[in-house]
């Protein structure tokens, strides 16, 4: 279990969880409850935890107040496949100086995600 995890409320798992998988191999760990429609549903992205919880209206138009950034193969090649999934590109790729290629992305409900992964050296 990771100390900390980001959880994410939306009013529609399904989008976000096909979003996770087919973008970064999420996995279904927990479901709460276990049986019928779920209030929580935790993934596993790598060696980490994702939370999505249930609620009918969430809210929108507030600035976001959380950012995750997920680390991936290829950011190039995963940025590829974001709108096909219902996100957004919201900016990149570029190569950062602190030895970063970094993407900003959105998912289908809005959040925002950065794609990256190191820079090899040269």
């Amino acid at each position: 279990m990771s100390t900390i995890q980001p959880v994410i409320i939306t009013a529609d798992h399904d989008v976000l969880v096909g979003f996770y998988t087919k973008l970064f191999g999420a996995e279904e760990i927990f479901r709460q409850p276990a049986e019928g429609p779920a209030f929580y549903l935790g993934l596993r992205i790598g060696d980490s935890d994702l939370g999505l919880v249930a609620k009918s209206a969430p809210g929108a138009g507030a600035a976001p107040r959380i950012l995750l950034s997920i680390g991936v193969d290829d950011v190039d090649e995963t940025l590829a496949r974001v709108t096909a999934l219902g996100g957004t590109v919201s900016g990149g790729p570029t190569d950062m100086p602190w030895g970063q290629r970094v993407a900003h992305i959105r998912d289908p409900d809005g959040n925002p995600v950065n794609l990256t992964h190191p820079i090899p050296a040269q």
